[in-house]
């Protein structure tokens, strides 16, 4: 199996987050965005949208989308599970998932951030304001979802929430996102920031990482 992505991309550290959990070895090739290797001949034919992550499976597929991706190592290496046994939990986990990489993360992609920037004229001050009202206020509904006493995302043991969480939370960290509001999400992420996959799976694990 072959993941192509960026070290930095929130995306592909969901899939990186979920190999890891379960314990599937796979080979990894670098997409530099900075340097626009996403729009290549060559990525294009792996990811016709010219974005991170693709993945190539055994049997030689290409996917895309991370839920997709995830979705597919679930069904296919049903081994240890990364969503709840019983239906409801399923539901919940899928809408913690959704509603982050819907509703939360694209708001922080480099395109967007780019357009805003060069084609709006969006400052520091203003593009902060768009990342707390949109990305901050889907972070709040997460928190909701999540609910009370919570050991993570969707039950007792880490699973697909919370690969979709913690990269999440370290983008919003790293855009200065307010948090204040979400004590449940940053109690989650820094519990999963101590397991040895989400270390393993850390941007700054990768081999294409700038060091910070």
């Amino acid at each position: 199996m072959k993941l192509f992505g960026y070290w930095r991309s929130s995306a592909t550290y969901r899939v990186r987050i979920a190999l890891e959990l379960k314990g599937l070895e796979y080979d990894y090739e670098p997409v530099n965005l900075l340097k626009g290797e996403q729009h290549s001949p060559a990525h294009l034919k792996r990811n016709p949208q010219g974005l991170v992550p693709a993945f190539e499976t055994k049997e030689g597929h290409l996917l895309t989308q991370s839920i997709a991706i995830i979705e597919y190592l679930e069904e296919r290496y049903p081994e240890t599970p990364l969503l709840p046994a019983n239906a409801a939990g399923r539901a919940k986990a899928r809408a913690i998932a959704a509603t982050i990489a819907c509703e939360a993360q694209p708001f922080m992609n480099l395109r967007i951030q780019k357009y805003l920037k060069d084609e709006c004229d969006f400052d520091a001050e203003a593009m902060s304001a768009w990342l707390n009202r949109w990305t901050g206020n889907a972070m709040t509904s997460v928190e909701t979802l999540i609910g009370d006493g919570a050991t993570f995302c969707a039950g007792d043991k880490p699973g697909m929430a919370d690969a979709f969480l913690v990269p999440q939370v370290f983008g919003a960290l790293r855009f200065g996102i307010d948090l204040s509001k979400t004590p449940r999400i940053i109690e989650i992420y820094e519990r999963c920031c101590k397991l040895d996959p989400f270390i393993r799976a850390h941007p700054q694990n990768q081999p294409d990482a700038v060091p910070a």
